[in-house]
C-alpha cells in the first residue's frame, strides 16, 4: 500500500518570479554554453533528440528539449523497503532521513579507516533509529574500489530490511546489484517494487562525467529512481552568489533530467540542487555545514518543486567530532531544508563534511530530525485543539494535567526525548552530570547490544555470498 501525505513547505526563500527568471537564465546556459559530454553513446542520443554540437564535446540544449525531458518525468518518486512498504515522495510530502556516505568511521574522537565490520555496525545502529528512512551505502576500506558497492550492498541488506542508496563506483557494480537484488524479490518487479535507488553526481561546471552517464545508462530499464545531483561551490566551481550558482546548478540537474528521461523516457528521478557547497575565502576551504548551504538547498527544492520534482539536500557539518558545531550545523541545515519543503534529506551520522561516519552522531542526529519534524508539523487549529470548551469548563483552574483533553491530546502535540536532559539538576547529577555527546554513546552502546534480526532466509544469504564472490573474481 502507498503511503501519501501532503503540505508544502513552511517558507520559501525564492519567490515565483525569482524562481523563474532562474529557470529562464538556466535555459539560456544550456542554449548558449552548454554542457560537455564525452560518452559518445549518450552524446549520439543527445544529438539525434535535437542538442547542437560545439567544439570540445561541448553540447547545446535548445529549450524545447528540456521541456518536453520535463513532462516525460514523473511527478513523484516511489522508494520500498523489504517489508512490503512504498512511500510515495512528491513536492509536499513529509520529508524523509537518509544516512550518508563517507570513507572513515568515528566512535568518539578516533577516526578509522571505514572497513565491513565497521559499516554493519553502523548499519545495526541505524537500522533501530525511528527516523532513518533509508540507509545509504559508503566506501569500504577493505576492498578494492570496483568491489566497494555491491559489497557494501550486500552487507546492509544482511541488518536492515530499510529502504538502501548504495554508493555507485563502476557500471559493474550497478549490475552486481540488481543480480542480488533478485535474490530477495523473488520474482517480483523492481519498477513496482525499487527496493534501492541510485544516482550521480554532474562535474561542476557544466559537465557530465563518463562514469556518471554509464550508471545511468546501465541502471535504466528498471524504472529504479535515479538521484540527479548537483553540487556546486559557490566561488570556486560556481559564482559566488548564490542566485547565480542555483543558475548554474539548475543548468547542470536540468540536462541530467533530459539525459536520464532519453535513456528511460519516465524513469522516475529527483531534482537535487541542495548539496551544495560554499567556499571558505578564509580557510581556502570548501563548506557543507555553512547557512549558505542551508539556503541553497531550501531554494533548491523550491526550485525541484517548480517542475513538480521531489528534492532531496544534506544536513552536514564540518565538525570532526558528535559535539556542539555539529548538532548547531546539522540542526540549522536541516531545519532550513525541513521547513523550506526538501523532500529527502541525507547525512544522519556524517561529521567531517561527509567524509566520516559516526554511530554516535546518527543518534544524535535522530533526535535532530524528531524536531525537524515536528517543527515541520507546525499547528493545528481544528476546534478540537482550539480547546475553547475545555477553557470553558476549566475556568481559572490550572488542573488541565488532569483534563481528559490533555490526555486525548499531549503524544501527538508534544515531542518526547530519548536523549535529551529534561529532568531537574538534582537528577541528573546522580546519573552521572552526562551531556549530550555521552548519552549518545551510551545509547549506541544499548543498541548495539541488542540481538540483530535474522532478515534473510539462509538460502538467500548463500545465493548472496556467491554473488558477491563471483563479482569479486571478476575484478581481481
Amino acid at each position: 500500500m502507498i503511503a501519501q501525505e501532503g503540505s508544502m513547505e513552511r517558507w520559501r526563500t525564492l519567490s515565483n518570479r525569482e524562481i523563474q527568471k532562474i529557470h529562464e537564465s538556466s535555459l539560456e546556459i544550456l542554449l548558449e554554453v552548454g554542457i560537455k559530454v564525452t560518452h559518445p553513446e549518450i552524446r549520439q542520443l543527445l544529438l539525434e533528440a535535437g542538442a547542437k554540437e560545439g567544439s570540445d564535446f561541448v553540447l547545446f540544449f535548445p529549450p524545447s528539449l528540456i521541456e518536453d525531458s520535463i513532462k516525460k518525468a514523473p511527478r513523484s518518486v516511489c522508494f520500498a523497503d523489504r517489508m512490503g512498504n512504498v512511500v510515495e515522495v512528491k513536492p509536499g510530502t513529509t520529508p524523509r532521513f537518509w544516512t550518508g556516505n563517507a570513507m572513515y568511521y568515528s566512535r568518539g574522537s578516533e577516526r578509522k579507516e571505514l572497513t565491513r565490520e565497521h559499516y554493519v555496525e553502523f548499519c545495526r545502529v541505524a537500522n533501530q533509529l525511528s527516523h532513518v528512512h533509508v540507509i545509504a551505502g559508503t566506501s569500504l576500506s577493505d576492498y578494492p574500489p570496483p568491489a566497494r558497492d555491491f559489497v557494501c550492498f550486500r552487507a546492509a541488506v544482511e541488518y536492515t530490511q530499510k529502504h538502501l542508496r548504495p554508493m555507485i563506483f563502476t557500471p559493474k557494480g550497478v549490475e552486481a546489484i540488481l543480480e542480488m537484488a533478485e535474490v530477495f524479490l523473488e520474482g517480483k518487479s523492481l519498477r513496482e517494487h525499487p527496493i534501492f535507488s541510485c544516482g550521480f553526481t554532474a562535474e561542476t561546471p557544466l559537465r557530465w562525467g563518463d562514469l556518471a552517464l554509464e550508471v545511468m545508462r546501465v541502471s535504466s530499464g528498471y524504472g529504479i529512481p535515479f538521484g540527479i545531483v548537483s553540487e556546486v561551490i559557490s566561488g570556486a566551481t560556481a559564482p559566488i552568489t548564490l542566485a547565480g550558482s542555483l543558475v548554474l546548478a539548475n543548468a547542470e540537474g536540468l540536462s541530467g533530467v533530459t539525459i536520464a528521461q532519453l535513456l528511460e523516457p519516465g524513469r522516475p528521478v529527483t531534482f537535487n540542487l541542495g548539496f551544495s557547497h560554499v567556499f571558505d575565502m578564509r580557510f581556502l576551504e570548501t563548506l557543507t555545514g555553512a547557512p549558505e548551504g542551508g539556503l541553497l538547498g531550501a531554494a533548491g527544492s523550491a526550485i525541484a518543486h517548480f517542475y513538480n520534482f521531489p528534492s532531496m539536500s544534506w544536513m552536514s557539518t564540518e565538525s570532526k567530532i558528535p559535539d556542539a558545531q555539529a548538532a548547531y550545523e546539522k540542526t540549522l541545515l536541516g531545519l532550513l531544508h525541513g521547513l523550506g519543503g526538501v523532500n529527502v534529506i541525507w547525512g544522519i551520522g556524517t561529521l567531517e563534511s561527509t567524509l566520516t561516519l559516526s554511530p554516535d552522531q546518527a543518534v544524535i542526529d535522530d533526535e535532530i530530525a524528531a524536531g525537524i519534524l515536528r517543527a515541520w508539523k507546525g499547528i493545528q487549529g481544528d476546534d478540537d485543539r482550539l480547546a475553547v470548551s475545555v477553557i470553558k469548563e476549566l475556568r481559572q483552574k490550572a488542573d488541565y494535567l488532569n483534563s481528559e483533553h490533555t490526555l486525548k491530546h499531549f503524544r501527538e502535540e508534544l515531542l518526547e526525548t530519548k536523549l535529551l536532559s529534561r529532568e531537574r539538576r538534582a537528577l541528573w547529577e546522580r546519573e552521572g552530570r552526562k551531556g549530550l555527546t555521552e548519552r549518545a554513546k551510551d545509547r549506541v552502546k544499548t543498541l548495539l547490544q541488542v540481538p540483530s534480526p535474522e532478515h534473510l532466509s539462509g538460502s538467500q544469504r548463500e545465493k548472496l555470498k556467491r554473488i558477491e564472490k563471483r563479482w569479486l573474481d571478476k575484478i581481481r
